[in-house]
């Protein structure tokens, strides 16, 4: 984890592109609506990676959902703002919302094979933001397409322009969802499990790919995943998220460092590193509550060796423990001191 303490732009000034405010979600279940994200709350600042972290399932994909108004059906926003460029994206007709997807906010989605459409060719899909956003005629819209492959690095851009997406390999399919993203350069882009099912390799190059983009154009990186070696690397701020809830907050560098929330702590412990071969690996015990069934007080409690009586029945806010650092346990303290 030592990549945390040199991070690429990090301590320099930064504008806070996108807040997220109590953002809350619920989803429409037979029983009655079901709470799934509760209270989020957190800002991406241009230039910077903001990673949301946390397990399978603790809310981190409904949250980039709610942000860019694509949640399910079943699902909805019932509480919270989401403040890009001075206003609430919550509050925004459809049509609002058209215009601002692009050039405010975009988003990488984790399956390239599903987010591209099959029966148009990749320079086709690329060139329709241009058409749309900046009425560019269908000539100089394909030339756009093209210049972003080659940005993106597909090799022999202008001739595979013409190539639909069964023919590109998975990393590839990824390169041209990213670049789909960046094409009218947004103030922020979420990028929502980029290197699923990818090889190590691939993986490293389409993270560096973001991380040069962000350093270009200055965008706000919100980077969802439950890699903690991805975040190690990449990410300037870090929020872990928990059974919905953002439970540890802070610099990347500190919160990694001295954790100050045991669940955070529970990740960190375990990584593999540093194992003798034979020896038994550390992990949290248990696993996360479904979100009908949250327990009661510290929805961590069930699984946190620090819990005590008081944690069964108080819920912990969200509490500053430093210079941008929070964390929602009653014992932040002992964790600082230790």
């Amino acid at each position: 984890m030592n990549a945390v303490l040199n991070k690429p732009g990090g301590g320099t000034a930064a504008t806070v592109a996108m807040e997220v405010r109590g953002l809350s979600v619920e989803v429409r279940a037979a029983d009655g609506p079901v709470p799934v994200v509760r209270e989020v709350s957190f800002s991406a600042s241009s230039g910077q990676t903001l990673a949301l972290l946390g397990e399978s399932g603790c809310g981190k994909s409904m949250t980039a959902q709610a942000v860019t108004g694509l949640l399910d059906p079943v699902a909805e926003v019932v509480g919270g703002e989401v403040l890009l460029d001075g206003q609430d994206v919550l509050r925004l007709g459809s049509r609002e919302r058209r215009r601002l997807a692009g050039p405010g906010l975009a988003v990488v989605f984790q399956d390239a094979m599903t987010a591209l459409n099959p029966v148009y060719t990749v320079g086709s899909q690329l060139a329709e933001p241009f058409r749309i956003h900046q009425r560019l005629s269908r000539r100089a819209a394909r030339e756009k397409a093209v210049e972003l492959m080659e940005r993106v690095g597909i090799p022999e851009p202008r001739a595979r322009a013409k190539s639909y997406p069964h023919q590109f390999s998975g990393g590839l399919r990824q390169r041209l969802l990213i670049a789909m993203a960046v094409a009218l350069e947004p103030s922020v882009l979420i990028a929502d499990e980029p290197t699923t099912a990818l090889d190590v390799t691939v993986q490293a190059q389409i993270m560096e790919l973001l991380a040069e983009l962000r350093r270009e154009t200055r965008m706000a990186l919100v980077l969802i995943t439950h890699d903690l070696a991805v975040v190690a690397e990449q990410a300037d701020q870090v929020a872990v998220m928990y059974a919905g809830s953002i439970v540890e907050s802070g610099p990347i560098a500190e919160v990694f460092g001295a954790p100050r929330h045991p669940y955070t702590r529970g990740l960190l412990d375990s990584v593999p590193a540093g194992h003798a071969r034979g020896t038994r690996l550390r992990s949290i015990e248990g696993t996360p509550p479904r979100p009908a069934a949250i327990p009661s007080g510290c929805a961590f409690r069930t699984r946190c060796p620090m819990a005590r009586e008081r944690c069964a029945t108080d819920p912990p806010p969200l509490t500053t423990t430093g210079p941008g650092r929070a964390s929602a346990c009653h014992y932040w303290k002992e964790l600082a001191d230790a």
